[in-house]
């Protein structure tokens, strides 16, 4: 839904770069071969950064297979997609959100499927790109250059009349659901999910990770979803390093909050106050059911 920030990682090797730049020596009596130097140098650090990151990645991976799926498992997954529909499209059956498309006037152009992908934050763009990969004679193909000149703002030029009416068409088939299903999950579910286990979070607190990340994006300035969590974690310390659960989630969510009320002052954020906060108090700290939570208004039960 939000637009994806530049992963931290690809500043390594520039900074790699200037270091070894520094360090060539410059007294030798002979002309030394500094720019072979400094790329061999920059290539052998470069492959350590990405060693450690595969090793670091390969740990994460088997702490999380020790650990219990979480919001990962069947249900809780469905139950998780419930709640966000709840938000998102005001209804349980969040299945009934891969056709939806309208323009919502919040400065980010249409807002469309199961998960509000946006044709101003790239993430729609992304998802009929990889869509037209596997299936390129799909209806959504040809707007792809309007989709591509319209990202980042919240234009239609290009888009109007047709776009909306090929969205719906395309919904219907199997395909694109299922393609709208996959994107969430690589750009959203997952990634929160991952996150939070290894941040020592149940269930709740992946899903809490989740709905922000769906509905900040998950990009790493002040109102993103990575700056969210930086923020909270001085505020309260992660359950991984000995933290309270609870007070690391009301400390998130006090966070998420606000940087809501930066968007809009008077933005409604009962997704967070009458539904999250809700769960919390109650020490449903694995979702577990029945749960019953109220957004805008309109008070939804799963038993």
């Amino acid at each position: 839904m939000r637009r994806i920030g530049v992963p931290l990682l690809a500043a390594v090797p520039v900074a790699i770069a200037a270091g070894v730049f520094f360090l060539s020596p410059s007294d030798s009596s002979e002309e030394p071969d500094t720019t072979s130097r400094s790329q061999s140098a920059v290539g052998e650090d470069g492959e350590a950064a990405r060693s450690r990151a595969e090793e670091k990645r390969s740990a994460d991976d088997k702490a999380i297979a020790a650990l219990p799926p979480g919001l990962a498992a069947p249900a809780k997954k469905e139950l998780a997609q419930q709640i966000v529909a709840s938000a998102e499209n005001s209804t349980l059956d969040w299945r009934t959100a891969y056709a939806y498309i309208e323009d919502i006037g919040d400065g980010q152009g249409y807002t469309a499927g199961i998960i509000g992908f946006c044709t101003g934050t790239h993430d729609l763009l992304t998802l009929v790109e990889r869509y037209t990969k596997d299936h390129p004679d799909n209806g959504l193909a040809r707007y792809l250059p309007a989709l591509r000149e319209v990202d980042g703002s919240d234009s239609h030029e290009g888009l109007d009349p047709g776009f909306t009416a090929a969205w719906k068409a395309e919904a219907k088939v199997e395909a694109f659901r299922e393609a709208q299903d996959a994107e969430r999950d690589r750009v959203y579910f997952d990634p929160a999910v991952r996150l939070a286990k290894l941040d020592g979070l149940g269930a709740l607190g992946q899903f809490i990770y989740y709905d922000a990340m769906v509905f900040h994006g998950p990009g790493t300035n002040a109102t993103s979803f990575y700056g969210l969590r930086e923020a909270a974690m001085k505020k309260a310390a992660l359950p991984s390093a000995g933290g309270s659960e609870e007070a690391y989630l009301g400390a998130f969510l006090d966070v998420r909050e606000a940087a809501m009320r930066t968007r809009k002052a008077d933005i409604d954020t009962t997704r967070v106050d009458s539904a999250q906060r809700r769960f919390l108090r109650e020490g449903k700290l694995e979702l577990e059911t029945p749960l019953t939570w109220a957004v805008y208004g309109e008070t939804y039960k799963v038993s």
